[in-house]
């Protein structure tokens, strides 16, 4: 499986962005996906996670202004980011896996490059 990540960038605190992983090489409707982010000096965590059909996942920070939603037509998985906040500020992964839905990194053997999203006060 292939994973290619895109749209993030810099934005000031309260704007949006929407982050987009294009998935090739599986049927991208088998295919659990999830977005991690990592920011300096700390350790990678789990964002949002969706499974073939729903998102099941988010984490405490982001809920209420993130949404992760998928196009299986489009093999293509998204993370729309609203109210950001400067906290927000990390390189973000798109990450695949078949099968069931989990939301921690070692279960996810597919990885897309990251792209970095900044948030400034």
């Amino acid at each position: 499986v292939q994973l290619q990540a895109s749209g993030g960038g810099l934005v000031q605190a309260g704007g949006s962005l929407r982050l987009s992983c294009a998935a090739s090489g599986r049927t991208f409707s088998s295919l659990s996906m999830g977005w991690f982010r990592q920011a300096p000096g700390k350790e990678r965590e789990c964002v949002a996670v969706i499974s073939r059909a729903d998102p099941i996942y988010y984490v405490d920070s982001v809920k209420g202004r993130f949404t992760i939603s998928r196009e299986n037509d489009k093999n293509t998985v998204y993370l729309q980011m609203n109210s950001l906040k400067p906290e927000d500020t990390a390189v973000y992964y798109c990450a695949a896996r078949v099968g069931s839905s989990y939301n921690t990194d070692d279960w996810y053997p597919y990885w897309g490059r990251g792209t970095q999203v900044t948030v400034s006060s």
